[in-house]
Formats: structure tokens, sequence, C-alpha cells
């Protein structure tokens, strides 16, 4: 059996910046209208704890702006190619009926 699949840019018009230290990650994303346009206006923000095991990493996000989403743990797999990372896995909360793959990816700021 053949399953269809949409992919959907949830960042198309924002800009996202997502930090990390030894044991903690924050991540900040908003519009780039500045909130101008009400129908496209966005700003989230969360944090939490991290592993990572080889390619395996695993986000405990304590702190979130969709407080709903809080206390969840999410797997990832990762890839480092030069100053990018890419995460990929599956953000699975049923009681929201959230179950979809995400791919994220992150080209490091140099300063």
């Amino acid at each position: 059996m053949k399953k269809d699949s949409t992919v959907t840019d949830y960042t198309k018009g924002q800009e996202m910046i997502k930090i990390l230290n030894d044991s903690h990650f924050a991540f900040f994303r908003h519009d780039l209208d500045k909130g101008k346009d009400s129908a496209k206006a966005v700003y989230s923000s969360g944090g939490g704890r991290y592993t990572l095991a080889g390619d395996q990493y695993t986000e405990q996000l304590d702190y979130c702006d969709a407080r709903e989403w809080e206390g969840h743990v999410f797997n990832f797999t990762i890839s480092v190619k030069g100053d990018t990372l890419v995460q990929q896995g599956i953000e699975k909360i049923e009681n929201l009926g959230i179950d979809r793959v995400i791919i994220e990816k992150y080209t490091r700021i140099k300063n």
C-alpha cells in the first residue's frame, strides 16, 4: 500500500535561530514582516535539555510558548557537513494529533 505525503515548509517568510551549548538547546522563530501582517505573524520559542550519542540527538522540550508541547521528547538523527547541521526525526504528540516527519537544516553563524 502506497502512502501519500505532503511536504510543507512551515518556515516560509520566517527566520529561525537555534542555540546549543553542552547540555541545552533553545530556538526562536519569527516572521520577517515583524508581525505587521496579522495573517502571517509568527513568534515561537522553546528550549530544554538534549543528549547526543553518535548521530542520535534527543531533545527534551522543557519550555515552549506552545505550552502543550512542553515535557515531550523528540528523537532525531543528525548529520553535520561543514557548517551545516541537519536533524531529521518524527514529531509525535498523540493528544494534539501531531505525527509527522520533520527535517530541520541549520547553518552555523560565523562571528
